[in-house]
């Protein structure tokens, strides 16, 4: 572990990069790229925790609009994530890889209880830990839930894996002037209104002096780079 820089990391994965080039769903190319790269990230010494949405299924925040009330869209958003962390769970373990999966709401037959310090034994023991149904109450994204459990596993930081390769001052694919931060404050961010994640998140990991790098997952060997030190995406901090 030596070689690290970053050896207890909460990585954040959206729902919707396990689209692919599908428009929902689960591309089963995206699943076995994502769970390659984290059995190399493992093998390297990481302790990686994982949180992914749900937005490739269920995104509860635009429930209202079909007739459904925030509360019960929200829990269906958290069994959407469930769907996706039982389906990374199976493609990293076909790698090799020991994993646990932990829920924020009891499922005992599919998932542990999330009990922080069995998650960090789990870290310890060299499992990969995906944490699942974000933080089990209504009205928090998983962007959030990620902050939460990042803290609260003591991680060196939080990574949100993305299609871009960094934060950049507009959206880089519907503006081809934008501008990337090679680094950038938290207060920055939220003066700026970046949306690099939601105000709770960036408050949270704020507050606790977590940094937080944005970086493109997609490419192949970004995050064994990003955890060796390497100049990856962009560094948001105090």
């Amino acid at each position: 572990m030596s070689e690290l820089k970053y050896k207890r990391v909460l990585l954040k994965l959206s729902g919707e990069s396990l689209m692919g080039e599908k428009g929902f769903g689960i591309d089963a190319d995206m699943l076995n790229f994502y769970a390659s790269e984290v059995k190399i990230a493992q093998e390297h010494g990481a302790q990686v925790g994982i949180v992914i949405g749900g937005g490739n299924i269920f995104r509860g925040l635009s429930a209202s609009a079909q007739g459904i009330d925030r509360v019960t869209g929200d829990h269906m958003g958290m069994l959407a994530t469930m769907i996706n962390s039982l389906a990374l769970q199976n493609a990293i373990e076909h790698k090799g890889v020991y994993t646990r999966l932990m829920s924020a709401v009891h499922m005992h037959e599919m998932a542990e209880p999330y009990i922080r310090r069995r998650a960090m034994r789990h870290l310890e023991k060299k499992r990969v830990v995906i944490f699942g149904a974000g933080t089990g109450h209504p009205y928090f994204t998983t962007d959030t839930a990620a902050a939460l459990r990042a803290v609260e596993i003591q991680s060196d930081a939080i990574l949100k894996g993305t299609r871009v390769d960094g934060v950049y001052d507009s959206d880089p694919e519907k503006n081809p002037d934008a501008v990337k931060f090679e680094s950038i404050s938290y207060i920055e961010v939220l003066k700026n209104n970046l949306r690099v994640m939601d105000l709770t998140a960036v408050s949270l990991c704020s507050e606790n002096n977590l940094p937080m790098i944005v970086f493109n997952m997609n490419k192949p060997g970004n995050l064994l780079a990003l955890l060796r030190g390497e100049h990856v995406g962009t560094k948001i901090q105090n």
